[in-house]
C-alpha cells in the first residue's frame, strides 16, 4: 500500500485500509475511541489488483486508487472517494492509463489539493511519470506526461501547507522531485539529488509551510531526509528494510516529527525529533509484539490530538492498535487487536 493507510476521517472517526484477495476493505471505529466494526468491501464489486494508494485532503475525505484487470494482459486505473468511514465508498470509477492501454506499470501513488482534487501518479512505460487529476468542475482531466526518467516502482505524492502537490521518485542515482509552480497547475520537474537510494523507501511529510521533505534509507542503511534546495541529512540508522511512517504532531508543546517503522527485529520501533531539525538527533524505542515480516505500519492523530500507531498484517489481516497516553513524553498504552 501507498500512502497513510490509517486515517482520522472528518467525523473523528479512524479507518484503516485493507487489501484482500481482489478487493479493498475498511474497517472503522464506530465511535471516536469506541469499539471497530467489521471489515467492508470499498468500491462495489469490482475486481482489483492487489496494490492500493491512499490520499485524503483537507476535507478529510479518502481518495483510493487501485488497478484493476480489463482486457486480457491488460489493466486499467480506478479511483473512489470515501467520504466518511462508516458510510459507503463511492463506486469504483476508470481514469485510464498512463500509456491509453497496457498492462501495469507500477504502483501509483495519490495526493490531494487544497481545493479537494485528486493528483494520481505513476510510472509510464518510458520510464518517466503519468499524471491525471481531477477538474475543479467534477470529472477528470487528461493525462499528462511529467516526463523523468528511469523511475523506480516507488512514489511519493505529497500535499504541502500550501495546498500544492508534490511528488518525488527514486531513480537508480537518486531522487527526483516535482513540484505545483501554483494551485491546480501541471507539476513540474524541478530538482533532482544525487544519492544512493535504497529501493521502496520513500516517504514524504508536509513539514513547513515552504517546503515538504521526503525520507529515504541510502544505501549504507541511514535513514536520511531531504527538503528541495538543500543537502540530504542524516536521521539515524533504519531500523528496518522498508519505509518509515511519518506524521507531525504536538510533543510536550514541541511541533515534533515522529517516525515508525517495523524494524528488523519484527517490532515496531518510534522516533520522534523537532520538525526539521534533524540535527537534533533521535532513536529508536521498539514497542508491541514482534510482527509478521510482511507487516505494514501507519500513524494518525485521533480526534482528541492523541497520536494512534497501527499495524497490519497483509497475510493475516490481523490489525493491532495503540495510542499516545496521556502523560509527558512518547509513552504508550498497550497494542491490541481490533
Amino acid at each position: 500500500m501507498n500512502g497513510d493507510w490509517l486515517i482520522r476521517g472528518r467525523d473523528g472517526r479512524l479507518s484503516a485500509y485493507l487489501l484482500s484477495e481482489a478487493a479493498v476493505r475498511c474497517r472503522a471505529e464506530r465511535g471516536p475511541g469506541g469499539p471497530w466494526d467489521p471489515a467492508r468491501t470499498v468500491g462495489g464489486d469490482q475486481r482489483l489488483h492487489p496494490v492500493l494508494a491512499v490520499g485524503q485532503g483537507a476535507d478529510g475525505y479518502a481518495h483510493l486508487v487501485s488497478w484493476r484487470p480489463t482486457v486480457r494482459d491488460e489493466s486499467g486505473l480506478v479511483h473512489s472517494t470515501h467520504y466518511r468511514p462508516r458510510l459507503a465508498a463511492l463506486d469504483w470509477h476508470p481514469i485510464g492509463h498512463p500509456d491509453r492501454t497496457g498492462g501495469r506499470t507500477g504502483p501509483p501513488a495519490v495526493a490531494v489539493d487544497a481545493q479537494g482534487r485528486a493528483h494520481v501518479f505513476v510510472r509510464n512505460k518510458g520510464g518517466g511519470v503519468g499524471m491525471v487529476a481531477q477538474k475543479e468542475k467534477g470529472g477528470w482531466g487528461p493525462w499528462r506526461d511529467l516526463e523523468g526518467h528511469d523511475v523506480r516502482d516507488e512514489l511519493a505524492a505529497v500535499t504541502g501547507e500550501s495546498g500544492r502537490v508534490e511528488l518525488y521518485a527514486a531513480v537508480p542515482d537518486g531522487i527526483l522531485h516535482w513540484s505545483q509552480p501554483e494551485p491546480g497547475a501541471q507539476p513540474v520537474l524541478d530538482e533532482a539529488l544525487e544519492a544512493p537510494v535504497r529501493p521502496g523507501t520513500l516517504r514524504a511529510l508536509a513539514t513547513s509551510p515552504d517546503s515538504t521533505t521526503v525520507f529515504y534509507t541510502d544505501e549504507s542503511g541511514d535513514l536520511c531526509a531531504w527538503r528541495a534546495g538543500g543537502k540530504p541529512l542524516r536521521v539515524l540508522a533504519s531500523a528496518g528494510p522498508g519505509p518509515v511512517a511519518a506524521i507531525r504532531c504536538e510533543l510536550d508543546g514541541h511541533d515534533c516529527t515522529l517516525l515508525a517503522q517495523r524494524s528488523s527485529s519484527g517490532r515496531v520501533v518510534f522516533a520522534a525529533y523537532p520538525t526539521q531539525d534533524e540535527a537534533a538527533g533521535a532513536w529508536w524505542t521498539e514497542s508491541g509484539p514482534a510482527l509478521p515480516g510482511d507487516a505494514v505500519v501507519s500513524l494518525a492523530e485521533d480526534e482528541d490530538g492523541r497520536v494512534v500507531a497501527a499495524s497490519l498484517a497483509p497475510g493475516s489481516g490481523e490489525l493491532l492498535i495503540t495510542r499516545r497516553k496521556s502523560e509527558p513524553g512518547l509513552a504508550l498504552e498497550a497494542w491490541r487487536p481490533v
